[in-house]
């Protein structure tokens, strides 16, 4: 557990601390910020996601956001806090964005303003990989963790017999799942990945879904997109944000950070055949960012 707890630890370390970024001494003032030319980000999750440490974001989307902030002029200022009230703090004002392995939904997308994505997912099934479930006939009449607050929870719900326990960090429901209290775990991916990687021994297993079943589609759908979310009148921000996300996509550079968080998979940079953000909060022309364009 020491790797993800490392995490945490960061984030509690850098409560305090301002992060200088770039040279620039004036942002846009259509910026809509905590404190000027500063970026206030909630800092809640796990590596590879998005943490605060040595000086710097760190994560690949802590990586993407230190990037963009200095290529904007904008200082970052890391707020450590539960995942559950983060949505909250960026509408009322106590910090200016969220990200961090934060998916899109259309039900976010009403409530937050969402940049372009910086990456895709599929959800898996965490198990032993004597089990080695990948099917939501797996989960059937199981004891299943997963997060509190995640999009896909009344999916999971629905699943027969399945008997649901939330966690509020990815290090107690994998201890849970090791103890045996749990017999499988829906988590973030990268962040399950990352554990894996550097905890083989556990003899754990992460497996997408391979029903992407239309039914449910928060937990099985492909090219599922990670984002930053800011508030309703944040525009001009969200906006320049996505841009700088689009050039480290035009560059492939979104690969180059995702090597250094073991983001192997083609996977992490292929995005769904079906442009289900157009008429929710994109334009009909619109299309999802992949390497090279």
């Amino acid at each position: 557990m020491r790797y993800l707890i490392s995490g945490v630890l960061g984030c509690a370390l850098a409560a305090t601390t301002m992060f200088q970024a770039g040279k620039a001494s004036a942002t846009d003032p259509g910026y809509r910020l905590v404190e000027p030319g500063v970026l206030s980000v909630a800092i809640t999750g796990d590596m590879p996601g998005l943490v605060a440490r040595d000086g710097k974001l760190s994560g690949y989307d802590g990586d993407i956001l230190q990037l963009a902030a200095e290529r904007l002029g904008l200082a970052i200022k890391p707020v450590p806090m539960e995942w559950s009230g983060a949505i909250a703090a960026v509408q009322t004002g106590r910090v200016d964005i969220i990200g961090g392995n934060v998916a899109w939904t259309k039900a976010r997308a009403e409530t937050l303003l969402l940049t372009d994505p910086t990456g895709y997912f599929q959800n898996g099934i965490t198990s032993k990989k004597t089990a080695g479930w990948h099917t939501l006939k797996d989960l059937e009449d199981r004891k299943v963790g997963s997060m509190t607050g995640f999009s896909f929870l009344p999916e999971l719900r629905k699943i027969k017999g399945l008997e649901l326990s939330l966690y509020d960090s990815s290090d107690a429901a994998l201890r849970d799942l090791l103890a045996g209290r749990i017999e499988a775990l829906v988590g973030d991916p990268p962040v399950i990945d990352y554990a894996l990687s550097k905890n083989q021994d556990w003899g754990l297993v992460n497996l997408p879904f391979s029903d992407n079943d239309p039914d449910f589609p928060l937990l099985t759908g492909l090219g599922r997109q990670y984002v930053f979310g800011l508030s309703k009148d944040n525009i001009t921000l969200a906006k320049a944000l996505s841009a700088e996300v689009g050039k480290l996509w035009t560059s492939c550079e979104v690969k180059v950070v995702g090597k250094r968080y073991g983001n192997l998979a083609e996977a992490n940079y292929t995005p769904s055949k079906e442009s289900f953000r157009v008429g929710v909060d994109r334009p009909a022309e619109w299309v999802p960012p992949s390497c090279g364009q």
